[in-house]
């Protein structure tokens, strides 16, 4: 690493690496990723040991944290077979020093997995995250193999082996046109069939820029306000009963923010820049959704990881995030739980006609102003030494024809209290 550690490198940095690049077995309609193999026509997409020794390496020189995350995406990571992993898993154990924690984490389909897999995954203490959009055609609608067929049932399979060896894992559920007209479908099915109880909704934004309709999308993607009632509606089914219990990170972040705490994830932090994603062959781009030749920092072969983070481009998009924000964003009562959201998603005009308002801003707006009073309420439990789960027996305990302690303007018998 640098001698001296450059005085602009984050303390803290998450890094996304692709070690089969692009390549997947699956052909989900609505992968932002898969057109990125384009980037390198003569690849082979296959991470080479040498690389994947530097990645973990430098991650780990890297990060002044006592725990380091080593975090593998794609793609599909499974298809680099399991003595990739063995091998990699070895080579960070061998770098780790003495005061460390290592945190090996993947996100796959799980459809490749099976016994062999599992019982190396519980081995070495892996947290998998699992994608899953809902039961039946919610699910299978969207995310299908290359064949057209569809892949829950494979899904679920995978899933099974993790749950029997005791596997850490949560679930990422893609939010799109489909799955957002039946929220309280899709959580409980998380909840309850999938046991998860670490959930992150991922909403679904495919814009498709034209002289014609600028701020167009595609019939994939979530509205709006769709999104909005789909948060609200999956809230309110939480905190009535699942609070302690289940962790949404929507939820988690938004609790956060009225503690005055840092929200824990990069799209409702003031800045960004301290994600990137990781391709096959070394090279570092400035974020997972921003894997472009404009946004390409250079390659952890010949640059160490800690100097492309602390990079001027890199501290320019990191701060971008905040400093590109509109005025009606600036002026906004929820605004401090929000941040713009994404910059991805920051591609319609404010009423005003400034640029750079979030996609998604009426559903946040929305959402966020429902979850005003709850979240007063949990943070002052906190506040006091109390947990957040107490707020589920302040709504049970509510007089049935007063307002319900949620804020919603129902009666308690008609809301939480029912």
């Amino acid at each position: 690493m640098p001698i001296p550690r450059p005085p602009t490198a984050p303390r803290g940095f998450h890094v996304m690496a692709k070690p089969t690049g692009a390549i997947c077995n699956l052909d989900c309609s609505y992968c932002f990723y898969l057109d990125k193999e384009a980037l390198y026509p003569d690849a082979r997409f296959r991470m080479r040991d040498e690389v994947a020794e530097t990645y973990v390496r430098q991650v780990i020189e890297a990060q002044d944290a006592p725990e380091v995350t080593i975090a593998w995406q794609g793609g599909e990571p499974t298809l680099m077979g399991l003595p990739f992993f063995r091998r990699v898993v070895a080579l960070a154990e061998s770098y780790r020093r003495p005061n460390q924690r290592l945190l090996h984490t993947m996100q796959t389909n799980g459809t490749l997995l099976d016994e062999v897999w599992a019982e190396f995954l519980a081995e070495k203490g892996f947290l998998v995250g699992i994608s899953i959009d809902g039961s039946g055609e919610l699910h299978d609608n969207l995310r299908v193999d290359k064949r057209g067929q569809p892949t829950l049932e494979r899904v679920l399979r995978g899933l099974e082996f993790l749950r029997a060896h005791h596997v850490e894992y949560n679930v990422l559920c893609a939010v799109h046109a489909i799955n957002a007209k039946h929220p309280r479908a899709v959580y409980r099915f998380l909840r309850d069939d999938c046991g998860a109880r670490f959930i992150q909704f991922v909403p679904i934004v495919e814009h498709e820029p034209s002289a014609e309709n600028f701020g167009a999308v595609s019939d994939r993607s979530v509205h709006a306000a769709q999104w909005g009632r789909f948060l609200i509606e999956v809230f309110d089914e939480w905190i009535g009963r699942d609070v302690g219990e289940v962790f949404v990170q929507s939820f988690d972040a938004a609790l956060a923010s009225w503690m005055h705490l840092p929200p824990g994830i990069c799209v409702f932090a003031e800045t960004c820049g301290r994600a990137v994603a990781l391709e096959h062959n070394g090279d570092v781009y400035s974020c997972d959704h921003f894997v472009e030749p404009e946004h390409l920092l250079g390659n952890i072969t010949t640059t160490h990881l800690v100097e492309l983070l602390a990079s001027e481009n890199q501290r320019r998009f990191g701060n971008d995030k905040r400093d590109t924000l509109p005025r009606d964003c600036l002026e906004c009562d929820v605004g401090f739980a929000c941040n713009g959201e994404c910059p991805k998603n920051r591609f319609i005009a404010t009423p005003d006609g400034e640029p750079g308002l979030n996609y998604l801003c009426a559903g946040y707006q929305a959402f966020f102003r429902r979850v005003d009073q709850p979240m007063k309420l949990m943070a002052d439990l906190l506040d006091h030494g109390r947990p957040a789960s107490a707020i589920t027996v302040a709504f049970s305990r509510a007089p049935r024809n007063s307002p319900c302690p949620c804020g919603s303007g129902q009666k308690a018998k008609a809301c939480h209290g029912g």
